[in-house]
């Protein structure tokens, strides 16, 4: 296999690993709110919300998108919070697993300057 398949191959994980962010508040809100309505709000409202931020600061076609540190902090900060929702929600081995893939996409993207 060669290393271009490898490096497109990585940046197809990532754009799945952003929809498992998405899809993990979602289950955490659907499984955390008491009643019909807070479900509903945590676990569209914040997928939503979550949405809106990565298309304004970190989607490549943005506008506004950051770059450099700014850019892996906001990434991050929403990848920690989803895999936290996850091992909250009670898919501790799920949210480990979550964020072993996470890390090891992250390092390949920063290595291959992805």
């Amino acid at each position: 296999m060669s290393v271009n398949i490898i490096k497109v191959a990585n940046l197809a994980l990532s754009l799945f690993l952003e929809f498992c962010m998405v899809v993990g508040f979602a289950y955490w809100g659907f499984n955390t709110g008491s009643s019909l309505m807070a479900q509903l709000f945590l676990g569209i409202g914040v997928p939503m919300g979550v949405i809106v931020v990565w298309g304004i600061f970190l989607a490549p076609a943005s506008t506004r998108r950051l770059h450099g540190r700014p850019h892996w902090v906001l990434e991050i900060i929403l990848f920690a919070a989803s895999i936290s929702a996850v091992f909250m929600a009670g898919r501790p081995t799920l949210a480990g697993v979550f964020a072993a893939i996470y890390a090891i996409n992250v390092m390949l993207r920063l290595v291959w300057k992805q």
